[in-house]
């Protein structure tokens, strides 16, 4: 699996980059949404009478409590901070209406062995049975909601092949996904001396409609006894929220707030931009690591499609003009078709060429 390349190289990462997390301070203004999962009339696993909804609830409010007590500049923002039932998508609303930097969902696993640790996952293709039961249990809180079959176009948890659906959505965010997910699993594996159950990829609902790096993560096992009886205690919660919070203080120091933003340059840039006949312009809807027939259907009606491969994900492109302006038309009518994280992509010579540079030599 492409994913596993990434937590390969991401490892080394950590080994080698290692620092006093709770000193670092960040710098830049961030977003982090906290997704404490369940809630409600859904109470999550009961494994060994416990309550997963208050567990996670928690956990996420010391994460948010240990994220902002050293950086005034993060702001954090959680789906829930009560016992109450929010709807899946809702909660991928409320990251992005935050246009937040990161999605956090904690959750706390079950199995009818005596199975323990922590594990950490992002969107993407089950590997094998025991991610996708993962990934189904999660799900199935779906059947809770009203309506359903109509806010989440007819897909069913239960069925393996409904995932595909699912992974065009967040496979643009896959690589920051992977960093995230395994700072966080570092340190879960490291400060607490938890099995370490990997970075995976699974078809969680909750991640699909995030446009932004998203994780679940799997604090452990309430169905086991030692386990259930560390996540349930104060100290436990703790803990595992600082070892969380460590994690995701690390990932934002490897990001930078400042980065080039396409879409923005896109949509306020003002004037004419001549450009050169040598360069294409394209617009990425998506990428996957795997290949989609490129049909209208598969793409929400949108037609002239392409693909690329680079570094092991498959680039979905929608258009092919040679104006710029025409771009920004493409790009608008892309978004309207539902692919809000869409960007343009020039090409020059048949590679693809730096947008930012692009506009810098032609404004």
């Amino acid at each position: 699996m492409i994913f596993l390349r990434h937590i390969n190289f991401f490892l080394c990462i950590v080994f080698l980059c290692s620092f006093n997390v709770n000193s670092q301070e960040i710098d830049n203004d961030y977003v982090v949404v906290i997704d404490p999962g369940h809630g409600g009339k859904d109470p999550g696993n009961r494994g060994n009478g416990y309550y997963e909804k208050n567990i996670v609830l928690n956990i996420a409010l010391n994460v948010g409590s240990d994220l902002t007590k050293n950086n005034k500049n993060l702001k954090v923002i959680y789906t829930r901070k009560d016992d109450r039932f929010i709807d899946l998508y809702k909660r991928a609303q409320i990251a992005n209406n935050a246009n937040a930097d990161l999605f956090i969902s904690i959750h706390c696993d079950a199995h009818n062995s005596n199975a323990y640790g922590a594990g950490t996952f992002v969107l993407g293709l089950h590997a094998n049975e025991r991610n996708f039961k993962i990934a189904q249990k999660e799900n199935s809180v779906i059947f809770l909601e009203e309506d359903y079959e109509e806010k989440y176009d007819g897909f069913d948890p239960n069925n393996p092949e409904s995932v595909i659906s699912l992974v065009l959505m967040q496979e643009e965010y896959l690589d920051q996904s992977i960093i995230a997910a395994d700072y966080i699993q570092d340190f879960l594996v490291k400060d607490l001396n938890r099995k370490d159950r990997k970075v995976k990829q699974a078809g969680f609902v909750v991640l699909r409609n995030t446009y932004m790096p998203s994780v679940l993560v799997e604090t452990g096992f309430l169905t086991n006894k030692i386990e259930g009886k560390y996540l349930n205690s104060s100290k436990g919660q703790k803990e595992i929220a600082k070892s969380i919070s460590n994690g995701i203080v690390k990932y934002l120091g490897t990001i930078d707030a400042k980065k080039l933003n396409y879409n923005s340059i896109i949509n306020t840039t003002k004037g004419t931009f001549k450009g050169d006949s040598n360069y294409i312009f394209k617009i990425q809807i998506s990428a996957s690591s795997k290949l989609l027939p490129l049909k209208s259907y598969n793409f929400k009606g949108l037609n002239n499609l392409s693909t690329i491969k680079s570094n092991g994900l498959i680039k979905y492109y929608y258009g092919n003009t040679k104006s710029y302006k025409e771009a920004k038309k493409l790009l608008n009518k892309a978004i309207k078709a539902g692919f809000k994280s869409s960007f343009i992509s020039v090409f020059k010579d048949g590679g693809l060429y730096d947008l930012k540079k692009y506009l810098s030599e032609f404004e």
